[in-house]
């Protein structure tokens, strides 16, 4: 599973969303299966990646699984039931 979150420095969402990630990461015990990222939209390269995803809101939080587009989030933090559902399996 891989986890983009797209966001900028000092953006409170975007921060709660890295938090609420790792938090979740962490409690189900799943960092040997997830792969985080995080891109900084305030640079060249996290631009760049976030034109390639189609990102026009922050944060932006998609969730890949096999190279697939399993959910995601554009302007919002995720909601926590929908996270555990995807990330328990």
């Amino acid at each position: 599973m891989k986890i983009k979150i797209f966001g900028k420095s000092g953006c409170a969402k975007c921060e709660t969303t890295k938090n609420k990630m790792n938090h979740f990461i962490k409690k189900w015990e799943i960092k040997d299966k997830v792969d985080l990222s995080f891109h900084d939209m305030d640079t060249i390269d996290g631009m760049a990646e976030g034109a390639f995803n189609d990102v026009l809101e922050i944060p932006t939080t998609i969730l890949e699984f096999q190279n697939q587009i399993v959910a995601r989030w554009d302007g919002e933090v995720p909601h926590s039931e929908r996270l555990k559902d995807i990330l328990k399996k």
